[in-house]
């Protein structure tokens, strides 16, 4: 999950999505997912998550720059729970085609 740059290359920012003990999906972006997540389950990470573990990753993919990264997570956080488990749904189909 974690990438390493060359040093002097923009860093590659990914996509990803927590789903909650309770069944909410949280949308993030990160450099080092793996990172990342051991922030979330420590309880350093976003607010939003303390003390609703334990979470699970329900999905990460490569974005590209942080504007795109940004771009997409305001996208999904603008959509209803329904709606983020169907783009959910859709993102796993086109990765098991591949």
């Amino acid at each position: 999950m974690s990438e390493q740059e060359p040093a002097g290359e923009a860093p590659v920012w990914h996509l990803y999505l927590l789903e909650t003990a309770a069944g909410a999906l949280y949308t993030g972006i990160t450099t080092d997912v793996e990172r990342r997540l051991a922030e979330h389950a420590a309880g350093r990470g976003a607010k939003a998550l303390r003390g609703r573990g334990p979470l699970a990753l329900r999905h990460h993919e490569p974005v590209g720059s942080r504007g795109e990264a940004l771009r997409l997570e305001a996208e999904i956080k603008r959509l209803s729970a329904t709606r983020k488990r169907s783009w959910l749904a859709a993102r796993r189909a086109v990765q098991d085609d591949q």
